[in-house]
């Protein structure tokens, strides 16, 4: 990454601004506590920015070059970053609640403790995404591949995980509670430490050829009303 310049701090920046800022820079830009809220800023090239405790609920940034970019700590619920390339960004401790990811460019990119409540993530290509403390519950993540991630405390209670690939995947902690397991993968799997919640047995199906432990069997078993002696 460039050496950064001096921060651009507290401003309420449009498009025009942000257009004007990026036309005229030598080096990677600080945003700390700028808002962007509501702001089209759709195909620009964001390429190396950082964004440090910055708002910008519903923000489109759909097409836009974000690679490499760095978010701390900001306030994003309802972004838009559909088609984006997201090569290698960093996202720490991030609201994105509600936010939308389709067919967007995560590969390389890191979540870090973010909330992505709700998040849609269509026909998104992810080599090497790393997730880690992070909440998607309900979030839509149908198709994503995991296989043989390792996922810490990730909670994906009620996320729509159909056709998900979690081959070999590890699950340090985290749920799996009332997902939608629907033709997801999990051969390999090291689910031991995850909470799997009742599940019917079309959902234990999925699990074929992962490993759970005593405990999860035996509650599994009384979910679908077996009677373990």
């Amino acid at each position: 990454m460039p050496d950064l310049a001096l921060p651009i701090s507290d401003q309420t920046l449009a498009r025009a601004d942000l257009e004007t800022l990026l036309a005229g820079r030598t080096a990677a830009l600080t945003f700390e506590r700028c808002d962007f809220d509501d702001a089209d800023l759709s195909r620009l090239d964001l390429r190396d920015c950082v964004f440090i405790r910055c708002s910008a609920a519903g923000t489109s940034f759909a097409r836009a070059q974000l690679s490499e970019t760095r978010w701390q700590s900001c306030r994003m619920g309802r972004a838009d970053f559909g088609l984006a390339d997201l090569t290698d960004s960093r996202f720490n401790a991030c609201d994105l609640n509600n936010t939308n990811w389709n067919r967007s460019l995560l590969a390389s990119s890191a979540f870090d403790g973010v909330k992505l409540t709700g998040a849609t993530f269509s026909d998104v290509r992810t080599l090497g995404l790393s997730l880690r403390d992070s909440l998607l519950v309900g979030a839509d993540l149908r198709g994503v591949g995991f296989r043989k991630q390792t996922l810490v405390g990730i909670d994906f209670s009620s996320a729509d995980l159909a056709g998900c690939d979690f081959r070999e995947a590890i699950f340090q902690g985290g749920s799996l509670a009332e997902a939608n397991l629907r033709q997801a993968k999990f051969e390999g799997a090291d689910l031991r430490q995850v909470t799997l919640g009742s599940m019917t047995v079309d959902q234990v199906a999925s699990f074929r050829r992962a490993t759970i432990s005593q405990e999860q069997a035996a509650m599994l078993a009384v979910s679908m009303g077996m009677l373990v002696a």
